[in-house]
Order: structure tokens, then sequence, then C-alpha cells
């Protein structure tokens, strides 16, 4: 090669490598996440969601249930004799139903939480939070390195979320701390004070159950006053029961259980005219089987 050819092909080569350098010195913008957990991405607008609690291991129930309207459901492990085996059972019997899978687990261990995400759940419960270390661990536990320390292994959230489940998890994944007594109270600003954590529930049953005040009582909303300051100011969702939903600030609630849902329904059922319950005409019995289950 000629002197005057080699000298623009140097300056070239230079140039070349100056820019792919510089490129990768450039902070490089991550891809946003696809979000399935539809709960989720309310919560993230400022909306209110509702779950309505589930006990029976039926799936017919679970998948009525999370057909009916709500955000997501209140899978309760906690006060109930429902088993992980049940509860994969019912997940998957109604997947891609419109409410999305919470389960309350019984504490903030590595095994229960373990499960209960490997099964398909997209929010962890976690019950009487009154350490920051308890609230470290359902973060550490419910998500997948580097935010937590989650294991990966085999599991059903796969079929239910799609092959990029280990990459998009995190974001998807809604922690939930519950604070149910004056101790937690008295921690609630360390706690909030946790990455990771999406909403703070105020406990109302245990917040009386644990103080011996009644709701109304000055002593008993003081301590709820107390968690909806404390949440609101780390920009934490706050949530409690749904009889709360009046209450400014929260956005997140748990709603009855399966016994006062068929009681309610009953009663509406039987204050209707026949047209309003399925017939098509007072008179006229539904055509069984014809309706959606």
């Amino acid at each position: 090669m000629r002197a005057r050819q080699i000298v623009p092909f140097t300056m070239i080569c230079i140039a070349v490598c100056w820019i792919a350098f510089a490129n990768a010195q450039m902070p490089q913008q991550k891809s946003p996440a696809r979000i399935y957990n539809t709960a989720k991405q309310k919560l993230k607008e400022g909306k209110q969601i509702f779950g309505a609690t589930v006990l029976s291991p039926d799936p017919n129930m679970y998948c009525a249930m999370a057909n009916a309207g709500y955000d997501f459901l209140w899978i309760e492990m906690q006060h109930s004799p429902l088993t992980f085996e049940d509860v994969a059972r019912m997940i998957w019997a109604c997947r891609g139903a419109a409410a999305m899978p919470f389960i309350r687990v019984p504490d903030a261990t590595e095994s229960d939480i373990q499960k209960a995400t490997d099964l398909g759940a997209l929010g962890i419960i976690v019950p009487t939070v009154d350490t920051v270390e308890k609230a470290q661990a359902a973060v550490k536990w419910a998500k997948y390195p580097p935010e937590g320390r989650r294991s990966q292994g085999n599991g059903q959230y796969g079929p239910l979320y799609g092959a990029d489940y280990r990459q998009t998890a995190n974001d998807n994944m809604v922690v939930v701390i519950m604070i149910e007594t004056p101790i937690g109270v008295e921690n609630a600003e360390k706690i909030a004070s946790i990455p990771g954590i999406d909403v703070i529930f105020a406990a109302s049953t245990d917040l009386g159950n644990f103080s011996g005040h009644r709701q109304g009582e000055k002593e008993y909303e003081s301590l709820v006053t107390r968690i909806h300051d404390v949440t609101l100011e780390h920009g934490i969702r706050l949530g409690g029961p749904q009889a709360w939903k009046d209450r400014a600030g929260f956005t997140f609630f748990q709603a009855p259980g399966e016994t006062a849902l068929l009681q309610l329904g009953a009663q509406v059922n039987l204050s209707r005219a026949p047209a309003q319950t399925g017939s098509a005409k007072p008179g006229v019995a539904p055509t069984e089987g014809a309706e959606p289950h």
C-alpha cells in the first residue's frame, strides 16, 4: 500500500475505534419491562385496587372470584388450611384471569416466599412486620438478584407469564408489608425506608387486637395516622380494608372472603326481579350451563 494511502486508512481506523469507545462509555438505556401485573400498573398510576379474600381450595370458587371484577385476589395462607399445592392448582385452573394472584404467606421466610412466587404469585403479602429485618426479608426473598436473593428454579411461573419471566419478574412483583402492632407503628419510619416495598398495609383488626383499642378511639386512630403519614411520605402505596376506601390516601384494599360474598350475592339475588338475575323474561328460568363460570 502506498504511503499516501496508509495515512487516510489509519485515520479512518482511529476514528472508528474512537466512535466505538465513545458508544461503549455512554449509559445504555434500559428497555421498559413488559408489565403483565395489571394490579401493579394501576397502583403505579395512583388508582385504587381491590382484592377479594380467598380461603377455599375450590378452583371453581377461585375462578368465579378471579373473573368477578377484582384487581387481585388475596389468597390467604396465614389464617387458612390452604396448602401450596392447593394454591398452585387454583392459579393454574384460572390462568389468564383478570384478577392477579397475591398470596399472604405465613411468614417472611425463604421457604414460604420461594414457593409462593414459584407457583405464580405476583404479589407477596407479609403479616405482622414489626422490624426492619422482617421487611428486608420480604423484599430479599421476593426479588431475583440484584434486588434480592430469590433462587431460580422450577415452577409454573414460566407457562403462566412467558419465557422472559426471569427478566420481568422483579418489575411485576408487588411486595406488601403489613403493620399490625404498636411495635410496628413505632418502627414505621425505618420499615418504610427499605427499598423494594410497594405497599404498606394498616391492618385494621390486629391494630385493635394488639393495642387494646377500637376503631374510632383516639389511641387507635393515632396508630393509623402514623402509618398513613409515614407511608405516603416515602412514596409507598397505602393499604387497608375495603371499608376504608373513602379514607384519604388509601389505594390498596382487602375485600371480603367467599362466605361474605355469597351472603351478599344471595341478598342481591333475592332482592332483584327475575329479569335481573339471569332470565330474559319474568317467569322464565335461566338455561342451565348457559351462565359463565
